[in-house]
């Protein structure tokens, strides 16, 4: 018997990137393939996709796809990476837009999507064990398995496992998206299954339907049964808690290795990491025009500018941070109100802090380099990969107590030596910066304390290889599989 995984996402590195669901769908996968498992990915064949890589891309065959009134064609391709075996699903107008998402016809356009993969199945025959669907853009797809295909017993053996990245955004619609775009009757709405406000969730769905639910960490897995963060989802989510599993993520240690990153002016690893690390923040001063000195703090953010990453608990105290002794380098976009605000502090602190308006993934290696703090005050962070990132690089996170953050960051103990980085509790801006002066006081005048953290951090596993054998143990318990 095979153990067969197919990911079903909206997006996926190596392919295309819009937040912290890509880097998981990129690098899950591919550590499970390493286990031994016949896995697969599949996601829409963006603009950008066909941009880079359609040249790279095998045809497999168009099929007409009917889901309740769409009747369109969908175009297959398939490229195989690192032993993974990715499909892509064409369709000119659903897809080749210059934005994955944040159109006002996107329950249409992924209703079609998800409704093409499960076709997708039959049309290369390929049956697998599980379908592991992710966030909202494949939240139906338990449901439309259980649904849409009840006469065809391949379908019904298919067991479903659903991970939510981010509760706050879970694909609302209205409910005339039954039998227009999904094909349903409206039972599911009557009985409550998928009813949400006034109409239906996409997300909801998801959790109600798979025989799993996963979330990107243990702490988010408690935090969203609270009313707090639950996003008016807590009471399903607490109705199905003894089939929620807390697994948090890893990152892909190949491409973020500062001993092999091509992008880094040194390679370092644990060994030599203060001349590595050195050369790397003098090269990033040199480039973004930052006073040269290689021995004050760096703090470096990698971030969305929104509210939740909890960036206006540093816009609120852009004075007292930039009056410590330390360089600040911002790189991210977001809300205009948080752009501005670090607009106005590479103007008014020129020569000691800079704000890169966008994002540059090439820059961003850099950053975790150069420098010696990364701050991550998040109000809520369901598992986070930039402080994971940033210790494998030796760069020290000061995180906010939330989420992943917590289960990943270790705060440091100054009688025991021990840590990863620093923390506070409260959502407060005071907590945040009487923390910061803390953690600039140990680099300056705590050498030892602050070598032995980095040490730690950089030795910290934060791999796929642990969270991948959580993951193989939740498949278990659903299928049937043999040990080897």
């Amino acid at each position: 018997m095979s153990r067969s995984v197919l990911f079903v996402a909206g997006e996926a590195l190596p392919f295309i990137k819009t937040g912290g669901l890509a880097d998981v769908v990129g690098a899950l996968p591919k550590a499970l393939a390493k286990r031994g498992h016949d896995v697969r990915v599949v996601i829409p064949l963006y603009k950008k996709v066909i941009e880079k890589f359609y040249d790279q891309l095998e045809r497999i065959g168009t099929i007409q796809v009917h889901s309740g009134w769409i009747d369109q064609p969908a175009t297959y391709y398939t490229k195989t990476v690192d032993g993974v075996v990715y499909y892509f699903i064409e369709h000119q107008y659903y897809f080749e837009r210059d934005s994955l998402y944040g159109y006002d016809d996107d329950g249409e356009r992924f209703a079609f999507f998800q409704r093409a993969v499960l076709d997708m199945i039959y049309f290369i025959d390929w049956w697998p064990n599980i379908i592991h669907s992710n966030d909202w853009q494949t939240g139906m797809i338990p449901l439309m398995a259980h649904a849409c295909y009840a006469d065809d017993y391949r379908y019904q053996q298919i067991k479903h496992v659903y991970t939510i990245h981010n509760l706050a955004f879970q694909g609302n619609f209205g409910v005339d998206m039954m039998p227009s775009c999904l094909g349903l009757d409206y039972s599911y709405f009557d009985n409550g299954s998928i009813k949400f406000d006034s109409g239906i969730s996409f997300m909801k769905a998801g959790i109600v339907y798979a025989d799993k639910i996963t979330t990107v960490s243990p702490t988010y897995a408690n935090e969203i049964l609270t009313e707090t963060y639950g996003e008016k989802m807590d009471a399903v989510l607490r109705y199905r808690r003894e089939d929620l599993w807390g697994i948090v993520n890893g990152i892909d240690t190949v491409t973020w290795d500062p001993k092999t990153d091509p992008l880094l002016a040194k390679n370092y690893t644990v060994r030599n990491y203060q001349s590595g690390k050195k050369a790397n923040k003098k090269a990033l001063q040199e480039e973004l025009g930052l006073e040269q000195n290689e021995d004050v703090m760096m703090i470096g953010l990698v971030s969305r500018l929104t509210n939740q990453k909890g960036i206006y608990l540093i816009t609120d105290r852009l004075q007292e941070i930039l009056g410590l002794d330390v360089q600040f380098v911002v790189l991210g976009t977001g809300e205009t109100n948080a752009e501005n605000a670090f607009k106005w502090m590479e103007s008014e602190y020129k020569g000691k802090a800079v704000f890169y308006c966008g994002y540059n993934e090439e820059l961003a290696h850099r950053i975790y380099a150069g420098c010696d703090l990364f701050l991550m005050p998040s109000l809520y962070e369901p598992c986070g990969i930039g402080q994971l990132n940033a210790m494998r690089y030796g760069s020290l996170p000061l995180v906010r107590e939330t989420g992943g953050l917590k289960d990943t960051v270790q705060p440091f103990n100054q009688y025991t030596g021990e840590g990863t980085g620093f923390s506070f509790w409260a959502v407060n801006a005071d907590d945040m910066v009487y923390t910061l002066r803390w953690a600039t006081e140990q680099y300056y005048n705590n050498k030892p304390g602050w070598k032995g953290l980095v040490k730690n951090a950089m030795n910290k596993d934060v791999s796929w290889e642990a969270s991948a054998g959580i993951y193989e143990e939740l498949y278990y318990t659903i299928c049937n599989w043999p040990d080897q």
